[in-house]
């Protein structure tokens, strides 16, 4: 049975990591379905949209939340909108896996004071793959 993976990655917060989001997107979907594809894509727009679409925005995101299987976010660019669907996502008792560039950032300690939440340092981009084989080893 393929895992609903929720995938989380900064849009409006920046958009300098779109090209590994797509490659962790692409990684994923070898085996399991990928609820939140668009966020590889790198023509997203940063600016803000009408208070209509954003409730679409939320209203179809935090449905997929509530349908997926886990979440794995790159954390490396920092985003209110991810930190919210992490949030979210441990109110819903959904796994969290986090990921980020230790070589690039600090992670938020609220996030990694967080027990509940999997985080996962990484150096370069051949580290994540490897890290991402082992949480479906764990999940199935």
């Amino acid at each position: 049975m393929n895992k609903k993976v929720y995938f989380a990655g900064s849009i409006r917060g920046g958009r300098v990591d779109a090209a590994l989001y797509q490659k962790i997107i692409n990684y994923i979907k070898k085996r399991d379905i990928v609820l939140t594809e668009h966020i590889g894509k790198s023509n997203m727009s940063l600016k803000a949209q009408t208070k209509e679409i954003d409730v679409h925005i939320y209203e179809r995101d935090t449905e997929w939340l509530k349908s997926c299987d886990l979440v794995i976010a790159e954390c490396t660019c920092p985003s209110h909108g991810v930190g919210y669907e992490l949030a979210y996502a441990e109110a819903h008792n959904i796994p969290v896996y986090i990921f980020y560039d230790k070589r690039k950032s600090n992670i938020s300690a609220m996030l990694n004071g967080n027990t509940y939440f999997t985080i996962i340092p990484y150096e370069t981009e051949e580290d994540i793959y490897p890290s991402i084989d082992k949480i479906f080893c764990r999940d199935r």
